[in-house]
Formats: structure tokens, sequence, C-alpha cells
């Protein structure tokens, strides 16, 4: 029962693992953005995870109601522009393998670098 209430650490251990995995093994720059972007919706499972009070609500304060939880909202500020700069950077790189393959005609790390070093 204690193993399921520890289900979203076990997520996002394997997502992080699984974005690492898809940085450093793969050779295709497609599967290392993904892997990139797999990797950052890891960090933003776990902060948004790790802000949850139970029976907390939203820090709205009411008028006759005494010993309110709040949930602190702060991680979920962060982690909403986080989404943005990880779209932002995912669209970037994205960009850039299209260039690099417009040039090389290759996505392939070590291919792009065996041309280079060629020339």
């Amino acid at each position: 029962m204690e193993l399921l209430g520890l289900f979203n650490y076990w997520v996002f251990a394997v997502l992080l693992m699984t974005g690492l995995y898809a940085l450093i093994a793969k050779r295709n720059l497609v599967k290392k953005i993904l892997g990139l972007a797999i990797f950052q919706s890891a960090v933003f499972l776990f902060f948004i995870t790790m802000s949850k009070i139970d029976g907390g609500t939203a820090p709205i304060i009411q008028a006759g109601i005494s010993d309110q939880v709040f949930s602190n909202p702060l991680p979920q500020v962060l982690i909403l522009t986080a989404i943005v700069v990880g779209i932002s950077t995912t669209a970037l790189g994205l960009a850039i393998v299209v260039r690099l393959y417009e040039e090389y005609g290759s996505i392939e790390d070590d291919e792009i670098l065996a041309m280079d070093r060629n020339t």
C-alpha cells in the first residue's frame, strides 16, 4: 500500500531516467530533443506533486472559516513558466535540427561530426 503512495515518485524516476537515457545514448538529434522534453516533464511532475498538500485549498481567505490549509501556489507558477521555456527550447532545437539536415543531409550527430571534420 505504501508503494502506491509513492507512485508519483516512481513515475518521476522512470521519466527522468528515460529522458536521460535518450539524451546520452541516442545519436539521432530529434530523439535527443524528445529525451530532453521527457526529462523536463519529469522535473515538472516532481515539482507539482511535491507542492500538493492533503486537504489544501487555493490560497483564498474566506470569512468565517478558520484553520484553513492552503496549498502553496508558487510551484505551479514556476512550472507554468518552465513549461513555456521548455516549449521554446524544443522549438528552437527542432529548428536547428532542420537547418542541420538542410546543410548536411543527416540528423545523426556522429555523421554530422564526421562530415564536419572532413571539410
